[in-house]
């Protein structure tokens, strides 16, 4: 019989600053997470919280409720998930320009004070405030900036007895060995409990669209390694984290709906200490796919899972949308020898050649166009108006407004209707005529009237 699980907690993480889930969808995932293995929630507010008061300017345009956040708690607690909850502090906002402030530049003048020092010091007033409010409560922090500072400063600081490390790697190749050393270091100054950070998503790319499982499942078992070699008992549990962007300015990465079938795995994985034949087939049967290589994702099936229309639908934009659309405009060889961009700027085409590319160009538009009507009402299920819009503005919009050029630029140059993109003709749409020509286009070639 295989022993107990490596982790002891297994935190999935919850990612609000980049298309928060509604609270109805939250509903029917975390009875998921609790099923393949989770035991916790790490989640991340940022500005989904209701912030009142003089922080109430954070808030997000569709922020919860004080209601919602209460709701999402009790979802949490009757799927047996521990929340712990993340607000980022010395995290993605300050640490890049540390030392870069007036005071800190004069703090750092005086002797013997570092950029070290700087950072345990603000860590500690953070941690002491938090423990004066909460005593029952303990800090965790990422551990990326206590990693290069020397054990003696870190035992001396007096940061250990009061937080607790995030050791986080995201790599598929991560250093075993260091990070076993890193284990023991942190020990001998103090820290006598310690966590690790995983990813099932939203590590591979800032704009990655659909989370490379293979990669992520050989991230946990390095993780695995580490807990196998570290210090007995150190490691408190692992946070499997699933970025919805890397920071506020960036784009959308994975969304969540598409990342269930690497956080499936990866917490099975951790489960069973490592990923065989066997539970693999459990994880497809569980979630109805039958496969678990994305570029499978796109065929039809039960998808028994909440959100796997999105993964689907995801899944065709990804690895087909922009290359149907570039096979057309840079392979197709009516459209690249007689409708190059020069053709296209000046409006020149040969009356044949127009059905040889027209039909095509509105077929590819028709198909697509239909896809993202569907793709954006299963997002309108799971998420708010801003985060569809986002997502499709980012993924879809860019191709489409390619396709809607060229048609354009075909019915000018051929002189005879435009395509009205709102109403496809496939759909049920009608065509529209051209604005007269300007007099400027009188001496061009004659062109064919549609």
């Amino acid at each position: 019989m295989a022993g107990p699980p490596a982790f002891k907690m297994r935190l999935v993480h919850v990612d609000l600053k980049g298309a928060p889930p509604r609270v109805s969808y939250l509903a029917q995932v975390f009875p998921l997470f609790h099923a393949l293995g989770a035991n916790g929630l790490l989640l991340e507010y940022e500005d989904m919280f209701p912030y009142d008061g003089p922080l109430r300017l954070l808030r997000a345009t569709h922020a919860y409720s004080p209601a919602e956040v209460q709701e999402i708690l009790q979802l949490a607690a009757q799927s047996k998930l521990e929340v712990v909850p993340l607000v980022q502090t010395f995290g993605h906002m300050e640490v890049y320009y540390l030392g870069e402030g007036e005071a800190s530049r004069r703090w750092l003048q005086q002797e013997p004070n570092n950029r070290a020092a700087l950072c345990l010091t603000h860590m500690k007033a953070v941690a002491g405030l938090v423990l004066s409010r909460r005593p029952g409560v303990t800090p965790l922090v990422w551990d990326d900036m206590l990693r290069d500072i020397t054990q003696e400063q870190l035992a001396a600081s007096g940061l250990p007895q009061l937080v607790e490390p995030v050791l986080w790697d995201y790599s598929a190749d991560l250093d075993v060995h260091s990070k076993v050393l890193l284990m023991e270091k942190f020990q001998a100054c103090g820290f006598q409990r310690l966590w690790a950070a995983s990813a099932f998503k939203g590590a591979t790319g800032a704009s990655q669209a659909l989370p490379p499982v293979e990669y992520h499942l050989r991230n946990h078992a390095q993780w695995l390694q580490v807990a196998g070699h570290g210090p007995t008992d150190a490691l408190q549990g692992i946070v499997l984290t699933g970025w919805q962007r890397y920071d506020h300015f960036s784009v959308l990465c994975e969304l969540l709906p598409v990342g269930i079938p690497s956080l499936a795995a990866c917490l099975q994985s951790l489960l069973h200490g490592g990923f065989s034949d066997d539970i693999k087939t459990k994880v497809e049967n569980l979630l109805g796919l039958s496969s678990l290589d994305m570029a499978d994702a796109v065929s039809k099936g039960p998808r028994s899972f909440p959100g796997g229309s999105i993964l689907a639908l995801v899944a065709q934009v990804s690895l087909y949308l922009r290359g149907s659309v570039d096979a057309l405009l840079e392979r197709n060889r009516y459209v690249t020898g007689w409708f190059s961009p020069y053709h296209r700027r000046h409006k020149l085409i040969h009356p044949a050649v127009v059905q040889y590319i027209q039909p095509e160009v509105i077929s590819l538009l028709g198909r697509w166009s239909a896809l993202a009507r569907e793709l954006k009402a299963a997002l309108q299920c799971c998420f708010y108006p801003d985060a569809v819009e986002e997502w499709l503005e980012q993924n879809v919009a860019p191709s489409m407004q390619r396709l809607q050029a060229l048609l354009q630029d075909l019915s000018e140059a051929a002189g005879g209707a435009c395509w009205d993109p709102a109403q496809d003709p496939e759909a049920g749409g009608t065509w529209q005529p051209l604005p007269a020509e300007p007099p400027d286009a009188q001496d061009r070639c004659p062109r064919t009237q549609l």
